[in-house]
């Protein structure tokens, strides 16, 4: 049985455009094999913990910096359990608007909490980093309202699905699909770019 776990990166519930595409797809990808498991991860309802002092001091001994000790071990299980419910998902489907330039900070949270050594990936000297996760896909649906592949760089630079490419491709992730909806709020008619990207969802599913 093939699990999906469906990211939403966007607070803008309906009025989304990326949650709308995802959810679309699911749907779609549901129907075709009423097996499918999804799990939606809301990531503005989720109550992820700061990754701050003992996490991050925890995460600095697997690279020979102090030792783990019970605080720092307290906060480790914790990632680590975060982490396990992504690593358990076959099937990656996120949501994901263009914030300033890059991905939301709710989002980016999420992925500085599981992105571990360890556990999504490890690294060698000789190597440098690897990732862990085998077998694993990646759906990704982003929108913005200025920036659109080919516009100048007055109206933006994409520090968004570039940054998710490259994270994914770094945790193992190499079969990695894209649908775009980013019109431009100089486009005439974006309704039509959204009917676009709504049929190649769904062919896509």
């Amino acid at each position: 049985m093939t699990k999906i776990l469906h990211l939403v990166a966007s607070p803008r519930g309906a009025e989304s455009k990326s949650n709308a595409l995802a959810r679309d797809y699911i749907a779609a990808a549901k129907a075709k094999d009423p097996n499918l498991e999804v799990d939606t991860l809301d990531l503005w309802a989720e109550n992820l913990p700061a990754f701050d002092g003992d996490p991050a001091a925890a995460k600095m001994t697997f690279f020979g910096d102090g030792e783990m000790d019970p605080a720092k071990q307290t906060a480790w299980d914790e990632v680590s359990r975060i982490t396990k419910r992504f690593i358990e998902a076959d099937h990656y489907v996120i949501g994901a608007p263009m914030w300033n330039g890059g991905v939301s900070y709710r989002l980016k949270h999420y992925i500085d909490i599981i992105t571990q050594p360890g556990l999504l990936f490890g690294f060698a000297p000789d190597k440098g980093y690897f990732g862990l996760l085998e077998n694993k896909r990646a759906t990704l649906f982003t929108s913005s309202g200025v920036w659109a592949p080919g516009a100048d760089t007055k109206y933006g630079v994409d520090f968004h699905s570039n940054y998710l490419q490259w994270w994914l491709e770094l945790i193992g992730v190499t079969d990695v699909e894209t649908i775009r909806y980013q019109p431009s709020l100089l486009t005439e008619d974006p309704q039509k770019g959204y009917d676009e990207a709504r049929v190649a969802a769904l062919e896509l599913a």
